[in-house]
């Protein structure tokens, strides 16, 4: 049986007639740069994700690096990221001048270990980044405990995390900021790039609206220098119409791996944790093997797709070279990037498909 690692037009089948409808609305409207499906849109996600403010952007990137030029982070501050993420955490750090510190992840969650983060503050640290890696949110209390002792600005990075909650609340406002991406295959994705900041606090909602607009307010009137970065309308509009349907698919998520967590216990890999107070929503279904890639390669050829998330850790990827960083470093992400395999944990997924994961792993 032939599983994809996940199915992006079976998702945009299931909702053919809504999405068309409303691209056919967009191109009949004449707004094609900002306009009225942007602005709906940012309200519907602001309040979803139970925020004041939400700024649409062009790209989970940019949702970061204009954030952090937001908070004011210049060339030579230091920003606390986990050395267990895809890259974009730490490029946006580098797109703004400063310095990427890595702290190393919590072995049970993946996500970054809130007991090592005080080590690697410094006076020049300004921001501390926790993203909610796979889906699973992060330890905000503890993050936001840490960063209230030693005066710092939280920016959660919840690309992976639409819908997720965290001690009864949605994930989009624990701290100063929360960025997002609508990557296509995201649990909220669209057709195309997209991104948007979340926040309660609204003089980073202005900044950052000013920032993404070429750093004006007003047409021809540049208050500093800002960027290109607008949510184009086709993609709000795409999101408008999946976002009522994304607590059911994530639902739907959440009860594969509920089946994923008891049929493929005891067979000697390393399944994921969730922590009390924490509802992932699985953006990605991970576990640890140290035969990673003779499974890999044993499920690609029985037509199981899956992939891996990350396969090579920041640190150690050329874009870093100039920081020196080497082997060994941060052995806890090495380990990761070694073991972890993503299998099959889309909502389009049917039962046949989850039972032929679940019969392959097993044998």
């Amino acid at each position: 049986m032939n599983v994809p690692f996940l199915d992006l037009k079976a998702a945009y089948t299931e909702l053919q007639t809504d999405i068309d409808t409303a691209v056919a609305r967009v191109l009949a409207s004449g707004y094609y740069i900002h306009g009225p499906e942007v602005e709906a849109f940012e309200v519907e996600f602001a309040k979803y994700c139970q925020a004041d403010h939400c700024i649409g952007v062009a790209n989970g990137l940019d949702a970061l690096s204009l954030a952090l030029r937001a908070m004011d982070v210049q060339p030579g501050d230091e920003v606390i990221v986990p050395s267990n993420t895809f890259i974009a955490t730490w490029l946006a750090v580098s797109q703004c001048g400063a310095i990427p510190v890595p702290v190393e992840p919590h072995p049970a969650t993946f996500n970054i270990d809130v007991s090592k983060i005080e080590a690697a503050i410094t006076p020049r640290t300004k921001v501390i980044i926790p993203v909610h890696l796979y889906g699973q949110p992060a330890d905000m209390d503890g993050v936001l405990t840490i960063a209230k002792k030693y005066g710092l600005r939280v920016l959660e990075d919840a690309a992976q995390a639409h819908g997720a909650s965290y001690k009864g609340r949605r994930i989009g406002s624990h701290g100063d900021a929360v960025t997002w991406s609508f990557y296509p295959g995201k649990n909220l994705g669209a057709i195309g790039d997209g991104g948007a900041v979340t926040t309660n606090d609204s003089m980073l909602a202005e900044r950052i609206q000013v920032l993404r607009n070429y750093g004006s307010k007003q047409k021809y009137v540049n208050e500093v220098k800002g960027v290109n970065s607008r949510l184009d309308p086709l993609q709000a509009a795409i999101l408008r119409a999946k976002l009522p349907h994304l607590d059911e698919w994530n639902n739907r998520r959440r009860e594969i791996a509920k089946r994923y967590q008891h049929e493929l216990a005891g067979l000697g890999f390393i399944l994921p944790t969730v922590p009390e107070g924490t509802e992932p929503v699985w953006h990605l279904y991970v576990i640890c093997s140290d035969d990673r890639d003779g499974l890999q390669a044993r499920l690609n050829a029985v037509g199981i797709t899956t992939l891996i998330h990350y396969p090579i850790p920041p640190h150690l990827q050329q874009a870093y070279a100039d920081m020196g960083m080497k082997v060994g470093d941060y052995p806890i992400a090495e380990k990761m990037a070694r073991e972890v395999l993503s299998i099959p944990i889309g909502p389009q997924m049917n039962n046949a498909q989850i039972e032929a994961v679940i019969a392959n792993i097993r044998q």
